[in-house]
């Protein structure tokens, strides 16, 4: 078998760091900075790309032909044939916005995104943007720098842990070459792709962001994304109506959400080549922005309406970013009529252009929509208000902010990007009141983001950045410690430091003389009353344990159980009968959810098809139960498989499910058991053996 190019790279730097045999923080610390900088340039790059790409279609093109503003029905159309067959026959992952794409590989894939990715989305990207596609840069930049971060530790052999942390390195650096604003990529990163806040990696996360950012500043300028004016306060009145703007943000945004998914199931359903569908959405984009100035312009200035040649210095608002038509609105220059109707044809050329299988962000659009939603109010708010509003500008600013953080759920990050760009702490106190109202309310409209609903149509449902679908799939049962150490109450705090010391165990259930679960005592109870001089001796374990504890029945799944465990940070649940909530049957601990969320991956590669191969000192045999066969009607949980084998797959009358212990074996159903420790004879003797005392016992009775 040939050895890739890729394996070979992987296998010469790995000899590298083992012969250098730097630290594993220093190792972290160099590769980051590595993907900092390397998404610096990549967004330098890919920014100047679709300029390039913008003055060849939107300047020299039209020089061709004299067709005037007609040319609009054929130039984004141009950029779909060019990106969509990218697309369909390159790199499936470079369509639509990108961080979907990245929060799946960090999911299921432990990080793993394919290096060509980075090629197909900036080629993608760059001619759907550059060819006027309602999308934004930002997104493709985030997963572009997420498959740098991806590939090179990769290349690294790194652990998955360290895989998914250079994934959010990449992210948080796209995000911070793009706007000039390091901290909000650091949010983004935390809030969107990793989901929850890894202190560990911290650190180099913050450094991906700092790099990219003084690579984009060196070549592109040291200047924010937007010319934003400062904040004024009129009146502290005002907050009531920043307030009003983020449930009206929240109304756009998850408007926003649906209107692009309509798009996109109207798109997947009709049987047409995938890789033509981009450029039909180019067409009807194209009809959207020759039409609209036209009708516009019977109550607006043609040029405020945008009509008017060349088309390289007059392009429709709604095509690509936008930046500019936002920077209007943000210094209160744009026309309040064309503020607001470009609200809803942003939304709809948005959704023409991914919808239909093009690549591009959905950041820009977000903060487009945002700054048009609040110019508009401001501009009404200060003709009702004139002594309370200070006027269109500031609110556009907020808008923005409001907006994204509605569809994308992210307030952190939309807080900070604006701050970052203002440099105003004025401004704080009316981002912070809208994006966190708009964001509560968002979630009460519509559950799902603009990036976890693509998640959720696949079957996907994240929890903290896990897949909560794979926790769905194992039960407690399953993943506990059947068998815990267990302390009475009656015994002296001494003895329990003893019995911490000798365990290495941080925690433990509570059981008194009648076998009856009646608390858990931690090492930090413990230490709660541990002072210089010890213990006190009269202390007793039922004086420090705690008594009301949450637990979980072994039949629910591991979902249920993290869920419980999340908002106090419990690091164990006691698993307790469903008969009777007071036996003790097992413990759960994060360790055992750990090891079951790999179970359950496997579970899922399986039953997807997608499982790239076993572990390491692993082996898998698929077994049949035939016709008649005593395993029938038998629960997984009946045949009391050794912990060294796991029952990974079922295949049922051709179609595949996720076993668990209460899954009831059905006539011709296939198993795929894992040998944990390799030794496939061994399962082989044992699926007989059982089989046969199956058998033995029906006989006898």
């Amino acid at each position: 078998m040939s050895i890739s190019l890729f394996e070979k790279s992987g296998r010469a730097a790995a000899r590298l760091l083992d012969r250098l045999q730097p630290s594993s923080s220093v190792t972290l610390f160099i590769a980051a900075i590595i993907v900092g900088v390397g998404t610096g340039f990549g967004a330098v790059f890919f920014i100047w790309l679709i300029d390039k790409v913008e003055q060849l279609l939107f300047g020299t093109v039209p020089q061709l032909a004299p067709l005037g503003r007609l040319w609009l029905l054929f130039i984004p159309a141009i950029g779909g044939l060019v990106a969509g067959p990218i697309i369909a026959f390159f790199a499936s992952e470079a369509k639509g916005h990108g961080v979907p794409e990245v929060m799946q590989a960090i999911a299921l894939r432990g990080g793993r995104i394919r290096p060509r990715v980075v090629v197909a989305k900036v080629l993608a990207s760059a001619s759907c943007i550059g060819s006027g596609g309602s999308a934004g840069r930002e997104g493709p930049i985030v997963q572009v720098g997420a498959a740098l971060g991806s590939t090179l530790a990769q290349l690294l052999r790194f652990s998955e842990e360290r895989i998914r942390n250079l994934v959010a390195c990449g992210a948080a650096a796209g995000i911070a070459a793009t706007f000039n604003a390091p901290i909000a990529g650091v949010a983004f990163a935390l809030e969107i792709i990793l989901g929850e806040l890894a202190i560990e990696g911290l650190s180099s996360v913050v450094l991906s962001a700092v790099m990219a950012s003084t690579v984009a500043r060196a070549i592109l300028g040291d200047r924010p994304a937007f010319t934003i004016p400062l904040y004024t306060v009129k009146s502290h009145w005002e907050i009531l109506l920043y307030l009003l703007l983020g449930v009206l943000g929240a109304v756009i945004g998850v408007l926003f959400i649906k209107t692009l998914y309509w798009a996109e199931d109207v798109f997947d359903e009709w049987e047409f080549p995938a890789a033509l569908k981009p450029a039909v959405g180019g067409v009807l984009l194209g009809a959207l922005a020759l039409l609209y100035p036209l009708a516009l312009s019977k109550v607006i200035s043609p040029e405020e309406a945008g009509l008017g040649l060349p088309l390289i210095s007059n392009i429709p608002h709604v095509m690509g970013a936008g930046f500019h038509t936002i920077e209007a609105s943000l210094l209160g220059k744009a026309a309040v009529l064309l503020m607001l109707v470009l609200i809803f044809l942003k939304m709809l050329a948005t959704a023409l252009t991914l919808g239909s299988g093009n690549s591009g962000g959905v950041f820009a659009p977000g903060l487009f929509m945002g700054a048009m939603t609040g110019g508009v109010f401001g501009w009404v708010a200060q003709q009702l208000l004139p002594n309370v509003a200070a006027g269109p500008g500031p609110y556009a600013t907020v808008g923005m902010a409001a907006v994204f953080s509605a569809a994308a759920r992210a307030p952190l990050t939309a807080i900070l990007i604006v701050f970052e760009m203002t440099d105003d702490y004025r401004i704080l106190l009316p981002l912070m009141a809208a994006v966190g109202i708009g964001t509560v309310v968002a979630q009460k409209i519509h559950p799902e983001s603009i990036y976890t609903l693509k998640l959720v149509k696949k079957g996907i449902h994240l929890f903290r950045g896990r897949d909560m679908d794979v926790m769905s799939a194992v039960r407690v049962a399953e993943a506990m410690d059947p068998n815990p150490i267990t302390v009475a109450p009656t015994i002296s705090v001494r003895d329990l430091e003893a019995l911490f010391l000798q365990t290495n165990s941080h925690g433990f259930p509570v059981v008194n003389e009648a076998g009856e679960l009646c608390g858990i005592v931690s090492l930090e109870d413990f230490r709660r009353v541990s002072g210089e001089d010890g213990v006190p001796e009269h202390l007793t374990v039922d004086d420090i344990a705690t008594h009301d504890v949450i637990t979980v029945f072994p039949d629910e799944p591991l979902r249920v159980a993290l869920q419980r465990m999340a908002p106090r940070d419990l690091s164990r649940l006691p698993v307790v009968s469903r008969n009777n909530p007071k036996k003790l049957i097992g413990v759960l601990r994060r360790r055992n959810i750990i090891r079951a969320y790999e179970i359950g991956l496997m579970r899922r590669g399986f039953a997807l098809g997608n499982l790239p191969g076993s572990p390491l000192g692993t082996a898998s045999g698929k077994f049949l139960v035939g016709h008649n066969s005593p395993l029938i009607g038998k629960s997984l949980a009946d045949l009391n498989l050794p912990d060294t084998f796991l029952v990974i797959h079922i295949e049922r009358n051709g179609n595949p499910i996720l076993p668990h212990g209460d899954t009831v074996l059905q006539e011709n159903d296939e198993l795929t058991i894992l040998a944990c420790d390799g030794d496939l004879e061994q399962l082989e003797k044992l699926w007989q053996q059982l089989a046969s005392q199956q058998t033995e016992t029906q006989s006898q009775t």
